[in-house]
């Protein structure tokens, strides 16, 4: 069987059924019904699906919309579009998008349990993550919790909106967490001229995308260097942490990146959900849930000791 990092338990989210390029999924008190087009195989529920609270209809290969399934999808759009999920000690906002994302990817959980593991192998001083396309931030909001300092970069106006949005929910709006509009490989380069330091650093590229001065990102031509630049930030006691979704590359490819980067110890293979729903039980397969593919990782370390 492939290889994928271990899922932790996450109380506000559950993978229900996928299949027929589909998956449906429970974000706290919603049922969201997704385009997945890893999902090759056929449904397992039936009407679970038709009791989805939203839906995303695509309308192209750049996004579409969400239509509401019910009275509790139309009350949510009407009123903003916008909800919570626990990951304890983290509350995280949540809203529809037209690229089908709601601004948290689960399969991360397993990503962020192991920053807050190596926090504590690394004294008493609060050490320093880099969170590069930081997005809205989830991993950032548990980094801080969890007592690091953290630098989240995104070129985003609205992301790191998202972010100051998640770390208020979390009565977190005090923590060291310095907010960045930037491009991620720029700020990795003046970084490296300035001597920086990271004790982590979390890579999570988009395929494409364009800076806040419209500097150009294309994975396949931009990866490389940026592995090479963020190598150069680490610490002696370190982590990196790189995942991709939806591009060609194989976690050997990534794997083989990560050994350009000083000696140290690393781990490539999938990240994945794992289905919770079967007949006759939505959250309680009895015929056992399967993963559903979510992108793939590698871990590079050194210093610090990540064995179970």
């Amino acid at each position: 069987m492939p290889t994928s990092f271990e899922h932790p338990p996450f109380p506000g989210h559950a993978l229900l059924d996928s299949g027929g390029g589909e998956k449906l999924e429970r974000f706290g008190a919603f049922v969201l019904r997704r385009p997945d087009p890893q999902a090759l195989w056929r449904k397992r529920l039936a009407e679970e699906w038709e009791r989805a609270d939203l839906i995303f209809v695509r309308e192209s290969d750049r996004g579409g919309r969400w239509e509401p399934g019910g009275d509790d999808g139309v009350s949510l759009l009407e009123d903003g579009g916008s909800w919570s999920v626990s990951y304890p000690p983290a509350r995280l906002v949540l809203r529809p998008t037209p690229f089908k994302h709601v601004g948290l990817f689960p399969e991360q959980a397993t990503n962020w349990e192991l920053v807050r593991r190596v926090r504590p192998m690394l004294g008493p001083e609060p050490p320093h993550l880099l969170n590069l396309f930081g997005y809205s931030g989830a991993a950032s909001v548990l980094a801080a919790a969890a007592g690091w300092r953290v630098t989240h970069v995104d070129a985003s106006r609205t992301a790191l909106a998202w972010l100051r949005e998640n770390l208020a929910a979390s009565d977190l709006a005090g923590a060291p967490v310095r907010l960045l509009l930037e491009d991620a490989l720029a700020f990795a380069r003046r970084e490296r001229r300035r001597g920086r330091r990271y004790e982590a650093i979390l890579l999570d590229p988009p395929h494409h995308g364009r800076g806040p001065k419209g500097e150009r990102w294309q994975l396949e031509d931009d990866l490389a260097e940026l592995v090479e630049v963020a190598g150069a930030l680490l610490a002696e006691r370190s982590l990196l942490v790189l995942s991709t979704y939806a591009v060609g590359f194989s976690p050997l490819a990534l794997e083989n990146l990560l050994a350009d980067l000083p000696a140290g110890r690393i781990e490539a293979g999938e990240l994945a959900l794992t289905e919770a729903g079967g007949e006759g039980s939505p959250e309680g397969s009895p015929e056992g849930g399967r993963p559903l593919p979510a992108g793939f990782c590698a871990r590079w370390w050194r210093g610090i000791d990540l064995r179970p």
